[in-house]
């Protein structure tokens, strides 16, 4: 099946691309699966969202293509990656390439070994070095809400069941994304594509110049697909269209304005927009990343499976945040870690702790900048036709969703303030 060139051309916000079998009519509105989804070399992975890993992803990624009519060109400033070598996807370089046959041995053993873990590249040792040491400053915050979760919900799975919804067909999936791009503004400008073959739930990437939105069929849920949509097309990539037109969007303009890095604010920003609007706004997520990385920056592959039974029983589960915190690593009998998922609760209690005094729609409209540079950047952005998301209009109801994530977590302002102190 292909998707026909007639049936998207002069796409609009009212079309939809037809999916054509090659013998005959229309079959239905859903896209076609497209070529396989990879990183080629220079591909630049903008965000990456979720702990969900499926199986190998050496073979192509399966799912569709939504036609994009207008898709903007997003240019690399001089500094950025491309031009001259280019460095392998971070997200090919730190996937084990033998990932299933160790996870079957690792099954087959009863959980009693130590996964040997092979890469089909090089990982870079700048990329190992930087995210090596893990923190253990949110770890009680961290434990809180996992329990806070299983105390109301029982099991991990009851709690997914329950606030997730079902699983999504592609044509729903791609129903609810064509609304969400409506409601951003956003029609034609993003490539979607849908796979079961990924290490997240989500990644944004920048692939040949076109924003490029990877989405996980397992993890398109009734009620959290929305809030996967406002985390990479609302936060990811709303602050990068807006920060190409700023005079920091390079790396030298960067340093011309000393802006701080963009994370945690970057991540703990959108994840917060991952719950906004949940009756239940868990961050169980967040914290189960933030609590796996800094056990097993302490215990191997094995010990760290232990010891998460006591938070999540199902063994497949487990499997999935192991491999995610131990990425990279080769022998897995060390202790060690991939420290990178930290960013999520480290970034959403940055946000919580100073949420009164922060200018949200202006942190949207300035780019990929850190909260504490809001206010002295002001005056030197360019604010015009800058794009707000949505669902920041009703900015009243927008510092209600966040006081009720502070109170949902067992959080508290005396807490945050004592932990991040001004």
């Amino acid at each position: 099946m292909v998707l026909d060139p007639a049936a998207t051309a002069g796409l609009g916000d009212s079309a939809t691309p037809t999916l054509v079998s090659r013998h005959g009519p229309p079959l239905c509105s859903c896209p076609t699966p497209p070529p396989a989804l990879r990183c080629p070399r220079g591909t630049r992975r903008l965000s990456e969202t979720g702990a969900v890993m499926r199986r190998s992803e050496g073979a192509g990624m399966r799912g569709g293509l939504r036609a994009a009519a207008s898709l903007p060109h997003i240019a690399r400033g001089r500094g950025e990656e491309g031009g001259g070598r280019r460095s392998p996807c971070l997200l090919v370089a730190l996937r084990p390439c033998n990932v299933e046959a160790e996870r079957e041995r690792f099954f087959r053993a009863s959980f009693a070994y130590d996964p040997q873990f092979e890469y089909a590249e090089p990982v870079p040792a700048a990329v190992l070095d930087k995210y090596a040491a893990a923190s253990d400053r949110f770890v009680a915050q961290a434990i809180r809400i996992i329990r806070a979760v299983l105390e109301k919900y029982g099991t991990y799975e009851s709690f997914e069941v329950a606030t997730g919804g079902r699983l999504l067909s592609k044509c729903q999936i791609w129903s609810v994304i064509r609304k969400y791009m409506q409601k951003e503004g956003c029609v034609g400008e993003v490539v979607v594509q849908l796979t079961d073959d990924l290490l997240s739930q989500a990644v944004m990437m920048v692939e040949d110049s076109r924003p490029t939105l990877a989405i996980n069929l397992a993890g398109a849920r009734q009620h959290w697909l929305e809030g996967m949509l406002r985390h990479e097309i609302g936060t990811h990539y709303i602050r990068g269209v807006n920060n190409t037109r700023q005079p920091w969007h390079s790396s030298e303009g960067r340093k011309q304005y000393s802006l701080k890095p963009a994370n945690p604010t970057e991540e703990g920003l959108a994840s917060l927009h991952s719950v906004l609007f949940r009756k239940q706004p868990f961050l169980w997520r967040a914290a189960l990343l933030y609590y796996t990385i800094e056990r097993a920056s302490r215990l191997s592959f094995s010990a760290l499976f232990q010891d998460l039974e006591q938070y999540v029983q199902d063994a497949g589960i487990r499997w999935e945040y192991c491999v995610r915190a131990k990425r990279g690593q080769t022998d897995t009998s060390q202790p060690g870690c991939f420290s990178k998922d930290q960013v999520y609760l480290d970034g959403i209690l940055r946000i919580l702790r100073h949420r009164q005094t922060i200018d949200f729609p202006l942190l949207a409209a300035l780019g990929k900048v850190s909260y504490e540079d809001v206010n002295r950047l002001k005056k030197f952005g360019v604010l015009e036709k800058a794009r707000i998301p949505h669902f920041m209009q009703d900015l009243e109801r927008y510092m209600k969703q966040l006081d009720h994530i502070v109170t949902t977590n067992c959080l508290n302002e005396e807490e945050l303030e004592q932990l991040l102190p001004d």
